[in-house]
């Protein structure tokens, strides 16, 4: 299987493992599935194949803790999603990562393999 393939597959495998309540950010996604610099093609990942995966795509932030879509409507819909499953933002938005980010063990990520 080609490399980009596997990245592919491992981005998909991790992201449907969000459980609800917790978030990861692309980077940490991207190292997760074996390419640290590799944030931008989750983020490609997430836009072109999160319908057909059925990804929770709304557990997914920037580094900061912070919502990375532009659009008001889009980041309002995130928004939302994640207070629906218990996330608090703090007054600037933030996501308290200590408390909210989701750390797979290698173990879940090798479960795919």
């Amino acid at each position: 299987m080609r490399t980009v393939e596997r990245f592919t597959e491992r981005v998909i495998h991790i992201i449907q493992r969000i459980p609800s309540g917790k978030v990861m950010a692309y980077g940490q996604i991207a190292k997760c599935a074996g390419s640290p610099r590799g944030a931008r093609q989750v983020v490609r990942i997430l836009h072109s194949m999160s319908t057909n995966y059925q990804l929770p795509w709304h557990r997914v932030i920037n580094s900061k803790g912070e919502i990375g879509i532009k659009s008001e409507e889009g980041f309002i819909n995130q928004k939302m999603m994640l207070e629906e499953e218990g996330i608090k933002f703090s007054a600037t938005n933030r996501i308290d990562l200590d408390k909210y980010r989701f750390n797979p063990d290698d173990r879940e990520i090798a479960e795919q393999e």
